[in-house]
């Protein structure tokens, strides 16, 4: 949460003012009058002792002033209730008659951490003694990746990709406010756990990835960004024969839309996943795998592989299910590409897709001028349109053993000097003329 400034405390609801006051742990909020919960929360955000409240009237104020009514305060009250609950509790040593109590081990919870299910994520255990009040927050700046919960809710990861316990809660209204995304890096102030919490809390977001929130809350629609064609090449440097001749022969970069295109068996699948097991090797690039459309076990040979499927549907379900699969997922990757992040994004596949629906999937890949870009690598059975590389394979070669299966002729990059330079790209034409020669 960005610092807000008096007229626009001024100009909040109360129930947003008390959501506020909430996060930055204003002591006694519901019970402060208008002007002094403003008051109190400009001082808790610059860090200095919150005013004296001022005695209240002893006359009653009209009706017609009064704040919002009380099934009002009471919605209010609930609200505010679940989102402190979100956070899940401290665990308590339990102690033994006649003796002190022993601490829980907490190395048997590190199995759940990864996924951020709360219930079994480490955390150190509390002594017998609890303070009634929290530790005072340290006068630091905590910046880790967002890991976001089913609940709405998620934690700041200090030392990403695993969890510590120096991760920081970051309650549902931060999330929703800010718009945070799983993947977003973030900075902000954190305030030390109270007695029934795990973990700190965040105070507010300063940054969102490395700009300041207030900029990235009032940023462009991705749809009005200015794009260009790719310049920057994803070099994949591996030695399988097919992601090799790939690299070379039909390059590709940040904001490139590819379709690895053939019949059945001619090993699209296969192809993606080598591409996967590849680009997980570069850290800068913010992956996602969906399938949609798939066989069952293939669904099956992803789950073993580096990349984990963040939706996955077989190919039993209809075609709008499947482009319902896909549409959340390449709405967070363009919402991180506008923020100034480089996605890529696997599809296996859009062959049963609406075909509206494939190619607004396939279109939603650009490279955005001055800022981030969006890869889509889609496997289809032909291409869908809009492409600016297109990987062909060839089912003969495939069902011979003959690999890389590439079918230099119906392959091709456009533009692909911006990517290899001049003479690189004289040389894949060449290559490709001799192609359709010895045809």
């Amino acid at each position: 949460m960005s610092v807000l400034d008096r007229s626009a405390l001024e100009e909040s609801p109360l129930a947003d003012l008390h959501a506020i006051a909430s996060e930055l742990s204003v002591d006694g909020y519901r019970r402060l009058r208008r002007a002094d919960l403003i008051n109190s929360i400009v001082a808790h955000q610059l860090g200095e002792e919150a005013p004296k409240p001022t005695e209240p009237s002893s006359r009653a104020e009209p009706s017609s002033r009064a704040e919002p009514s009380s099934a009002a305060e009471d919605k209010e009250d609930k609200e505010d209730k679940e989102d402190k609950e979100e956070q899940p509790p401290a665990r308590r040593r339990r102690g033994r008659r006649g003796g002190r109590g022993r601490a829980e081990s907490h190395d048997d919870a590190d199995g759940g951490a990864q996924d951020g299910d709360p219930e079994q994520t480490p955390v150190a255990a509390e002594s017998e003694q609890t303070e009634d009040e929290p530790a005072p927050a340290e006068a630091t700046i905590a910046e880790g990746v967002v890991v976001l919960l089913p609940n709405g809710s998620g934690f700041l990861r200090v030392h990403p990709p695993d969890p510590s316990d120096d991760d920081v809660y970051i309650s549902a209204a931060q999330v929703k406010r800010c718009e945070l995304l799983s993947g977003d890096t973030i900075s902000g102030p954190p305030r030390a756990p109270r007695r029934s919490e795990r973990f700190p809390s965040l105070v507010r977001v300063d940054t969102i990835n490395g700009r300041p929130a207030g900029e990235v809350a009032e940023g462009s629609r991705f749809d009005d960004l200015p794009a260009a064609f790719p310049d920057e090449r994803i070099r994949l440097g591996s030695e399988d024969p097919t992601v090799k001749a790939i690299e070379w022969l039909t390059p590709f970069g940040k904001g490139s839309r590819i379709t690895i295109v053939g019949p059945t068996r001619a090993g699209k699948t296969e192809a993606l996943r080598r591409l996967a097991n590849s680009l997980a090797e570069h850290s800068e690039l913010q992956l996602s795998v969906v399938l949609a459309g798939v066989r069952p076990e293939e669904l099956a040979d992803w789950q073993e592989g580096p990349l984990q499927p963040v939706a996955a549907v077989s190919f039993a379900l209809s075609p709008d299910v499947q482009a319902h699969v896909i549409e959340p997922v390449v709405d967070t990757a363009r919402r991180l590409a506008a923020r100034g992040g480089d996605v890529v994004l696997l599809i296996d596949t859009l062959a049963g897709l609406p075909p509206l629906a494939a190619r607004k999937t396939l279109a939603a890949a650009r490279n955005i001028v001055g800022g981030g870009s969006l890869t889509v690598i889609a496997t289809a059975t032909e291409p869908v349109g809009g492409e600016t590389t297109v990987i062909a394979l060839d089912a003969a070669l495939a069902g011979m053993g003959r690999f890389p299966a590439i079918d230099l002729v119906t392959s091709g990059t456009i533009r692909p000097e911006r990517l290899v330079g001049e003479a690189a790209a004289e040389a894949i034409a060449r290559a490709r003329i001799e192609a359709a020669e010895q045809d």
